[in-house]
């Protein structure tokens, strides 16, 4: 039987002994565990990876075509005041120098959104072609229980709350395209629990990524359902709904032996 979700205001948001059910996603924050969760996923769907002479480290798809390189121990810029940790790339052809689309995104951003983001850029044959429109990313995340923006309907959605949303914009300079034409416009994605203060975590993808892939990493990111934590970001007191399930280590050791 599910535990029913109740509020529970924390005052210690590192929770080394426990483990946590929270929702909702988007202010989950990664439980300082970007890199390893999202490289595992990686590894497991068969991408390899090496590291680089910037002290990144560089996953590359079995076609090839795709590469995601963790980068924030050497972050070349930053997306709303915040380092970028990883880059995605797509190219058309194994041997070519350009990519088609890029899409960045800093730490904070919940695991779970990027692992299915990139599992499903992994699962299709044509990862730079869409058929499907901008209402898709929409669609998506209204399904799970955000609005569209009231002055933009056709091109924002909030999550409830105004703690995060997601809207076509202007791509930032630094997100490249294929596409050198200036003014073009790509999904942004961002967490700002208290409008006015820091954000928690920026995605942004550039005019040419897919509006069927951006739709995928929406709806993840909308998901209610509840998602594991050890560690709670600061920030957001008041705004998650926790779980604490009692699993210590020792429990933990228990079960696994």
């Amino acid at each position: 039987m599910e535990a029913p979700l109740h509020p529970y205001r924390f005052s210690n948001p590192s929770l080394p002994d426990s483990l946590y059910w929270v929702t909702p996603r988007h202010l989950a924050g990664d439980d300082d565990a970007l890199a390893d969760q999202v490289g595992a996923a990686l590894a497991s769907a068969g991408w390899r990876m090496w590291p680089t002479a910037r002290d990144t480290l560089l996953y590359v798809s079995p076609n090839e075509l795709c590469g995601a390189e963790w980068t924030h121990a050497a972050c070349p810029f930053e997306l709303g005041d915040l380092p970028v940790a990883w880059q995605i790339s797509v190219r058309s052809h194994p041997t070519s120098a350009l990519a088609e689309w890029n899409a960045c995104f800093t730490a904070g951003i919940p695991y779970e959104v990027l692992t299915d983001f990139l599992l499903a850029l992994d699962a299709r044959r044509e990862p730079s072609s869409s058929l499907d429109g901008p209402e898709t990313v929409l669609a998506a995340v209204c399904a799970q229980g955000w609005v569209r923006d009231i002055g933009r309907p056709r091109t924002a959605a909030l999550a409830p709350g105004l703690s995060a949303g997601v809207s076509l914009e202007e791509v930032p300079p630094l997100v490249r395209d294929a596409d050198p034409r200036p003014g073009q416009l790509g999904w942004q994605a961002w967490a700002e629990p208290v409008v006015g203060d820091p954000y928690l975590w920026c995605a942004s993808f550039s005019a040419g990524v897919p509006h069927d892939l951006a739709a995928i990493f929406a709806s993840s990111l909308a998901s209610p359902n509840p998602v594991p934590r050890s560690t709670l970001p600061t920030g957001v007191e008041g705004w998650l709904t926790v779980i604490q399930q009692g699993v210590d280590r020792q429990r933990r050791a228990r079960r696994s032996e």
